[in-house]
């Protein structure tokens, strides 16, 4: 199909110019779209003239597959941003241009074909109330010319031969970032190449904590404390350096990228609901890994209804209080030294209202005695994957917590300062997808081409080719997606939506990435030996930890309601 007067089956990638104007020709079109869909679902769950809880839920899966389209559109617009932003720099390449037209190609295709919420659940344009005269008037010569000249066999072939021309330690396609971020991100792949990649596996296969040496030297370049202010310990970075240093320490293994999450969500905790006192007393020990936090807010039987906690505390005639309940998947329980513990204060509550955020100290456990506290008792949870932390079912029984460390010192007010520090857990944990993802085409690009069949490498096989040039560029969106909601948050503006569909997106490519990734290994990525295995098992927890992909569904649809 011819454009503007260009030959478009002519050529691999389509001329830099004109793809950008056609991909700016297509976000209003998008745009318009995700309106009509919205509109769509705002009157099918609508009661009365407001938002019904209950026909939400009835229309689950068309609430959710509006959440992923809403995903899309915004993913297609950051990726046009970054586009442009690179071609006003002149670094907007072959690479960048060929990773572009094929994300637009291939998310309109399913834009228009059906999303992948996962690998049984398609959400069509009909499932959105769209009519065909709706997806007709969609069409429109921009969008036709991504379609159909976006994501060919030839683009995807000539991206993975200049893929091969990149060495293992840097990304495929410029990031975007400035000088001073990809300063950093330089700094921590060369860590990780140095320090974490020999041993990752090892550590995986053995199921072992990640050595505490290795803990003392991520806390001399600064991880625990990067967006903790200079003035409390720490460097005082961005969000966006939070994300690209655990992007990089994820990409060697994703235990390593997760120890700076505890310390996020602590500090995040302390810095957003803590009193002065509770500022200046933790976050400079949090920021010098002097005290190790964890997180312990899940409970059995609750999951992500966090309103449903029973775990109680009781204030006694000291002022502290007694906590006995039980709590399960809590990550790096044994050898930390505090725990940022939601539990009920008021008995007679039956929601989040009645909950209450304590800073709880503990003895730091070993792995003879891995819970010495008295009124607290602890015991292993087996994992596929995300090991180097371990995971815990905890329990307490008269567990003593000093007054003073009721954060904030005023009760009820948990579940609030919890819900304050979603955006940052959730970027962070959409970078840590990424840096999975990375790390799964990094082993799979290196084995397609030593690895030889009938002859020739494998990387030299379309599906090969195929697999892989998708790896890159999904991962590509991911990071676009995720950098923007940093800078979101880095500018103090609300991106509950935008960290949510980051984080959405971000865990269905890392599985994507990983599960293809074991698939060019063949036999040779079932077998515990090759890296790929563990990658695998390490990104299907993205999916489920910090909101499930359901979860984080319906959060997303329901902020695009209000």
């Amino acid at each position: 199909m011819a454009h503007d007067g260009q030959d478009l089956s002519m050529t691999h990638s389509i001329d830099t110019l004109n793809l950008l104007s056609l991909t700016q020709a297509t976000i209003p079109t998008l745009d318009d779209l995700l309106s009509q869909a919205k509109e769509n679902l705002r009157n099918t769950v609508s009661e009365n003239g407001r938002i019904s809880a209950r026909k939400i839920e009835e229309n689950q899966t068309f609430a959710h597959g509006v959440a992923w389209l809403a995903t899309y559109v915004e993913s297609l617009r950051q990726m046009h941003i970054w586009g442009t932003n690179l071609s006003q720099n002149g670094a907007f390449g072959e690479t960048e241009t060929l990773i572009l037209q094929i994300a637009f190609g291939e998310y309109l295709a399913q834009i228009f074909g059906g999303i992948a919420m996962n690998q049984g659940e398609v959400i069509r344009p009909h499932d959105f109330g769209l009519t065909p005269a709706d997806i007709a008037a969609a069409q429109t010569e921009a969008v036709t010319a991504l379609l159909q000249r976006g994501n060919t066999q030839d683009a995807r072939t000539r991206l993975v031969a200049l893929m091969q021309d990149h060495s293992a330690n840097v990304t495929v396609g410029h990031s975007g970032l400035d000088e001073d971020l990809e300063m950093i991100r330089e700094q921590f792949r060369k860590f990780t190449v140095d320090r974490v990649l020999p041993h990752a596996h090892e550590w995986h296969l053995n199921d072992e904590l990640i050595p505490m040496d290795l803990i003392n030297e991520l806390a001399e370049l600064g991880v625990f404390g990067l967006t903790i202010p200079e003035n409390l310990g720490g460097l005082g970075l961005s969000k966006a350096s939070m994300a690209v240093v655990s992007e990089e320490l994820s990409r060697g293994y994703i235990g390593v990228g997760s120890l700076g999450t505890r310390s996020e969500i602590a500090a995040e905790l302390i810095l957003c609901g803590g009193t002065d006192d509770q500022k200046s007393h933790w976050l400079p020990k949090i920021a010098s890994a002097e005290i190790l936090p964890t997180a312990v807010f899940t409970e059995p039987n609750t999951g992500s209804d966090l309103g449903a906690l029973r775990t109680r505390a009781v204030r006694d005639e000291n002022g502290d209080y007694q906590i006995t309940g039980n709590k399960t998947w809590i990550t790096h329980a044994a050898r930390t030294h505090i725990m940022t513990l939601l539990a009920r204060t008021d008995p007679d509550s039956t929601d989040h209202r009645g909950l209450s955020m304590f800073i709880a100290e503990k003895n730091p456990g070993t792995d003879a005695d891995p819970f010495p506290t008295p009124g607290m008792t602890g015991g292993e949870i087996e994992v596929l994957g995300y090991r180097g932390m371990k995971e815990y079912e905890l329990g307490f029984d008269q567990f003593h917590v000093k007054g003073d460390n009721l954060l904030g010192g005023e009760e009820g007010k948990g579940f609030k300062q919890l819900m304050q520090t979603f955006e940052s857990a959730r970027i962070q944990t959409a970078a840590r997808a990424v840096g999975v993802a990375q790390n799964a085409l990094d082993i799979s690009m290196q084995y397609a081409i030593d690895r030889k069949q009938f002859g020739k490498s494998l990387i030299e096989f379309p599906r090969v080719a195929n697999k892989l040039a998708m790896m890159a560029v999904e991962i590509m969106i991911a990071r676009q997606l995720t950098y923007f909601s940093a800078f979101e948050k880095d500018n103090d503006r609300r991106c509950d939506l935008e960290a949510g569909m980051a984080k959405l997106l971000g865990a269905r490519v890392a599985w994507a990435a990983a599960d293809n990734g074991l698939q060019i290994h063949g036999g040779n990525g079932f077998a515990l030996e090759y890296a790929i295995s563990r990658v695998l098992c390490d990104a299907r927890i993205l999916n489920i930890f910090e909101g499930a992909a359901e979860i984080q569904a319906q959060v997303i649809a329901r902020r695009l309601l209000d």
